[in-house]
Parts: C-alpha cells; structure tokens; sequence
C-alpha cells in the first residue's frame, strides 16, 4: 500500500501549470552500512496529475495498492538539503500499481465529488 501525503504544482516548459501527487511508501528499517545501526525511512515518488489543486489537496492521506519500486537509471547528481553534499545516483523510484488496484482507482475516480462540488465527476 502506498499513500498521496502531498502534492505540488510545477511548471512545464511553455509556462503552464501542472500538480504532482507525493506518493510514501509504508516504514521500512534500512541498516546503515557505515555504523550498522538500523533507521527508519519510507520511499517517496512524485506523479503528475490531471487535477486541480482543490481535489490533489482532498486527496492527502489517500491510500492505494501499489508498491514503489527502485529503478536504475542514468546517472546523475543529487544535493543533500541538509549537509549541501553533492552526490551521483544512478536510481530513481517510481510507483507500480498492483492488477487489481487500477479497477479499485477507476472506480474511485468515477465516484469522486470535491468538497464544495467543484467537480461532479473525475474522467
């Protein structure tokens, strides 16, 4: 399971405005390779979304099937807000929905009435 704890709006590059939906996965306990100690961290994406800001905002707290998986990728660098360290990764994580979880967001969508009906029906 999967949760939407956010969303943010960015820019495409003609100017126009899109949202993106924060996706967390569950508490994992990861061990440090440097001092053996355990911590606890959960793995987080980002998917655009066809949504205005009223239903991405009435969507925190969400959950849905689904799991995010590491992928490899090209590498390329990364800075750590917190120490301005400068990093190379060659991963990225991305949200896969189970088979089953799609009917159940389908269906979701279909039945879906924003607060304040701003929208009646998602397609």
């Amino acid at each position: 399971m999967v949760t939407i704890t956010n969303y943010t709006k960015r820019k495409r590059e003609d100017g126009t405005a899109f949202c993106v939906l924060e996706i967390n996965s569950g508490i994992e306990l990861i061990q440090s390779q440097t001092t053996g100690q355990y911590y606890a961290t959960a793995k987080k994406c980002y998917i655009p979304a066809t949504f205005d800001e009223a239903v991405c905002r009435s969507l925190r707290g969400t959950m849905m099937k689904g799991d995010i998986i590491k992928i490899e990728c090209e590498p390329y660098q990364y800075t750590i807000k917190e120490t301005g360290e400068l990093i190379t990764l060659n991963h990225r994580y991305e949200y896969t929905p189970d088979e089953s979880s799609q009917l159940a967001h389908n269906n979701y969508l279909e039945n879906y009435t924003a607060p304040g009906n701003l929208v009646s029906t998602i397609q």
